[in-house]
């Protein structure tokens, strides 16, 4: 099993990476099948399943689509050019992405919210068509957003393509026990069984600057997050309350007057400031996915500015080693709030943040196990209750929550030698159970929980 820091990190756009991001890839990628078809195509059409339907305009999953069928993707999306792209699109009804010609598609009549059953393979599915100049189908593809920005097609789902085939890699563990020996046996860390794994996989001259710019990208988003005030879109009018929190955790340094328990408030800024960037449709991270987007953030920020000897440096060791935990969740589970609820993204993200921080000050690779085990396995049965669908309320505050679990999880392990009761492999199965077993009115449907039990109008 391999899944690379820069598959479980990518650089995208809020406020979701499995409802926004994952729609504007499946649309770009039925573009480019669009492109090798020897049909010629007149229009699109669009279908939404599951909970892209029942969640889909809280998460902009409508405007993802639109956009992704216009061409823009989530590593490069511009804002400003993407409002003027959706304004020529409401007028015209026509969508002109490059390298096809312009093609018919009505806002009203060609984008369809299914609120039937899910489509088999996953909660998340879309179907994506092109017509030809009766309106008749000409090409079709179902496409399955499967958490963390990862869209697989029908086939390739049915395939196993969410599982690894690529070339073989020096330390293949698929589970923590396989991690755990490698580690014994070769005497490295958790960090460096997966630099050489990358480096195998041909990612040697572009890891330390792809580390570089995944953390400058989660630092600015904390930055602006802390300078931005004024209240979040989607009609709940949630204010931002991060760069008031900060400016007051200015105010009071330096009076010696401070509980200690003052450093939570600061990990939830940084947290909540990465979280309303993101609600607001900022560029954010996936770590692993958009709604859990902050707690890493957090706790890297935390250990560089709180956390004595904390160097930069290594922040390619916090990330590999969070993204070799983020990879074993993903393989064995799900980080998707869709098909398990809220544990399988503020909880894995919790795990992998607080493995990473165990990991530079200086824990051992049993440690490291133990830290990631003791966050997960106290987010195990979190709903994702998203109120109007909106990736705002309890997500923001969910995360900094996560943040601090994170620490105070890596502390615990620090404490211990590393041997515990619990192995991390038993909690990652518990999770996938649970999630299984979990009503789906709890999956990112707003059907249920906080969805329904609190005004959002």
């Amino acid at each position: 099993m391999f899944l690379s820091v820069f598959d479980m990190f990518k650089v995208g756009v809020g406020p979701s990476s499995s409802h926004t991001m994952g729609p504007m890839v499946a649309a770009a990628r039925f573009l480019d099948l669009l492109r090798s078809s020897p049909f010629e195509a007149h229009g699109l059409r669009a279908t939404l399943h599951g909970s892209l339907a029942f969640t889909g305009v809280g998460h902009a999953t409508d405007r993802a689509t639109i956009l992704g069928l216009a061409g823009f993707m989530p590593d490069s999306y511009d804002h400003a050019k993407a409002e003027i792209a959706l304004q020529k699109i409401r007028e015209s009804q026509m969508v002109t992405p490059e390298g096809l010609p312009a093609l018919r598609f009505d806002l009203q009549e060609d984008l369809k919210f299914d609120f039937g059953p899910n489509l088999p393979g996953h909660a998340n599915g879309m179907i994506l068509m092109a017509t030809d100049a009766q309106g008749d189908v000409i090409l079709q593809e179902t496409y399955y957003s499967i958490g963390g920005g990862f869209v697989l097609t029908e086939a390739e789902l049915s395939d196993g393509k969410d599982t690894d085939d690529g070339a073989p890699v020096p330390y293949p563990f698929k589970t923590a026990a396989e991690m755990l020996e490698m580690a014994e046996h070769s005497g490295k860390s958790i960090a460096q069984m997966k630099h050489a794994n990358e480096i195998a996989r041909g990612c040697s001259d572009s890891l330390s600057r792809g580390c570089a710019r995944l953390w400058q990208v989660m630092n600015d988003c904390i930055e602006r997050g802390l300078t931005t005030d004024g209240t979040l879109p989607g009609g709940l009018n949630v204010r931002r309350r991060a760069k008031g929190i900060h400016d007051a955790l200015q105010a009071e340094r330096g009076m010696n007057l401070n509980a200690p328990h003052t450093i939570n408030d600061w990990m939830s800024a940084y947290a909540m400031a990465v979280n309303e960037e993101s609600a607001a449709g900022g560029q954010v991270v996936t770590a692993p996915t958009n709604g859990a987007a902050g707690v890493m953030p957090a706790v890297i920020r935390y250990w560089i500015d709180h956390v004595p000897g904390a160097t930069a440096s290594r922040i390619d060791e916090f990330l590999l080693t969070a993204a070799a935990i983020g990879g074993l969740v993903k393989f064995n589970a799900s980080i998707s709030g869709a098909e398990a609820g809220c544990q399988a993204e503020v909880g894995s993200a919790a795990a992998m943040a607080a493995a990473g921080l165990c990991a530079v000050m200086g824990g051992t690779p049993a440690q490291v196990e133990n830290a990631a085990e003791i966050a997960l396995e106290h987010h195990l049965g979190m709903t994702c209750d998203p109120v109007k669908g909106l990736v705002q309320v309890p997500c923001i505050e969910r995360n900094g929550l996560g943040a601090i679990k994170a620490v105070s999880a890596a502390s615990l392990a620090l404490r211990g030698d590393g041997q515990h009761f619990v192995p991390l492999d038993s909690v990652i199965e518990t999770m996938r159970q649970t999630g299984a077993d979990m009503h789906e009115k709890y999956k990112e449907t707003s059907l249920g929980g906080l969805a329904v039990n609190v005004p959002n109008c």
